[in-house]
């Protein structure tokens, strides 16, 4: 991981709704494994789009809340895969504006995302849309077992970071930032409304004036 420059607030992003839309994407790919696993279920991306920002466990058992965990976990955990392979090869949709966002900011700032994707999730938006570059580090739910907020403090813990601030677009952000003891920025073109925020953005350009109030 690089070094912190000039010691500026550090910024960690969520995924889905902040950075990227993905569910016209994700749709098919959960549909057609759902298909091969004989399991009558179809998704809209509006339907996908309502899971997002929740753990894997948490999908599994709003979508099969009578099935057993172990097998519902499986299936969702399938649905994740599926949708890594077309993620890794043609990208999900960016929000206009964020890769020249994400280089001006990647320039004073170090960048992470840290959300409660499936693994490879994270990995495909990087190569998928090629903004690897941009970030330094990553953390995920599926990965450490952590829960966001935890997750966030552990990204701050091993790369020294003193000041960050977390931008995301649900409720579930709110509350992970303040779990982390971490401001929070309000991504309010995504997919989610939330109870409180430390500053709103209607658009991610809005992003690097907003961060002026964080140094």
């Amino acid at each position: 991981m690089r070094n912190l420059k000039n010691n500026h607030t550090a910024i960690l992003f969520d995924l889905d709704g902040t950075l990227w839309d993905a569910a016209e994407t994700i749709a098919p790919a959960w549909n057609e494994y759902l298909h091969a696993r004989g399991i009558k279920r179809q998704f809209t991306p509006d339907g996908c789009r309502a899971f997002c920002g929740k753990t894997l466990p948490e999908i599994a058992a709003m979508l099969f809340p009578d099935a057993d965990p172990i097998w519902r976990e499986s299936v969702v955990t399938g649905c994740c895969d599926a949708e890594c392979i077309p993620l890794e090869k043609n990208g999900g949709q960016l929000y206009p504006g964020l890769e020249d966002v994400l280089a001006r900011l990647h320039r004073e700032h170090f960048l992470a995302v840290v959300s409660n994707c499936g693994l490879g999730y994270i990995e495909a938006f990087f190569t998928g849309n090629r903004t690897g570059a941009y970030f330094d580090d990553y953390e995920n739910a599926a990965r450490t077992g952590l829960s966001k907020g935890e997750n966030i403090r552990l990204v701050m813990a091993r790369n020294g970071i003193v000041r960050a601030v977390y931008v995301g677009d649900t409720e579930g952000d709110y509350l992970a930032a303040r779990k982390a003891g971490i401001p929070f920025i309000h991504a309010a073109y995504g997919y989610g409304e939330v109870s409180g925020a430390d500053a709103v953005i209607r658009h991610i350009t809005e992003l690097p004036a907003i961060l002026t109030s964080f140094e």
